[in-house]
C-alpha cells in the first residue's frame, strides 16, 4: 500500500498530480510564470478546479510565455472573459497580465527571485501541521509585490512554495518526500 499526504487521495487527478508534479523543483521564467498564475486563479476555489482547467488556461494564456501575456491588450482581457474553459474572473485575469508584465522587468528572472526563498526541508510535516502561510511565504509575496505583482498574498505565496519544490511539505510517511528532498538538493540552477 502508498502511503500518500491525506489532501492527494480523493481524485485521480490529486493522486497524479502530487505523485508526479507538487513538491518537484521547478525552474525557468515561464514555468514559475504559470505556477503564479494558477496559484492567483486557484485563490478562493478549489485546486482541483484549476488541475481540470490547466491545459484550457495554457491554451488561453499563449503557454504561459511571458513576452506573449505581457503584450495582452484589453481585447484579449475581453477574450479571455468569454473563455469558458478558464476560470472567468477579471481581477484575476488582468493580474495575470500585469504579472507577466511584472516579470519581464525583473532583474535576474522571476525564478531567480522566488528561488531565493527556498527553505530547508527540515522536520517532515504530520498530518494537519502543515502551514498555510509562514514568515519566507509572508516576504516573497512582499516582494513579488514590491515588483508589481498582484494577487500574490502570504498564503498564495506559500502553495506556490510547496507546489515548486521550494519547500517539502510531503508528511513524514508520503513514499514521494524523499523522492523530492533528492531533487531539491539535486536541482539545476535557475
Amino acid at each position: 500500500m502508498v502511503t500518500r499526504c491525506a489532501w492527494a487521495t480523493s481524485a485521480p487527478d490529486y493522486i497524479a498530480y502530487h505523485d508526479e508534479e507538487w513538491g518537484r523543483p521547478v525552474h525557468g521564467d515561464d514555468r514559475v510564470y504559470e505556477r503564479v498564475t494558477l496559484e492567483a486563479f486557484q485563490s478562493g476555489l478549489s485546486w482541483l478546479t484549476i488541475l481540470r482547467k490547466r491545459e484550457n488556461f495554457r491554451a488561453a494564456f499563449a503557454g504561459f510565455s511571458i513576452p506573449a501575456v505581457a503584450a495582452f491588450g484589453e481585447p484579449d482581457v475581453e477574450r479571455l472573459m468569454a473563455d469558458a474553459g478558464i476560470v472567468r474572473n477579471r481581477a484575476k485575469i488582468e493580474a495575470a497580465i500585469a504579472n507577466a508584465r511584472a516579470a519581464l522587468e525583473m532583474p535576474g528572472g522571476l525564478s531567480a527571485l522566488v528561488w531565493k526563498y527556498a527553505e530547508d526541508p527540515g522536520e517532515a510535516p504530520k498530518g494537519g501541521d502543515i502551514p498555510a502561510r509562514t514568515p519566507g511565504s509572508t516576504a516573497l509575496a512582499k516582494e513579488l509585490r514590491r515588483h508589481g505583482f498582484r494577487f500574490v498574498g502570504p498564503t498564495t505565496a506559500y502553495a506556490l512554495m510547496q507546489a515548486i519544490g521550494l519547500v517539502n511539505d510531503h508528511v513524514a510517511d508520503c513514499w514521494v518526500r524523499e523522492a523530492v528532498s533528492g531533487l531539491r538538493t539535486a536541482a539545476a540552477p535557475c
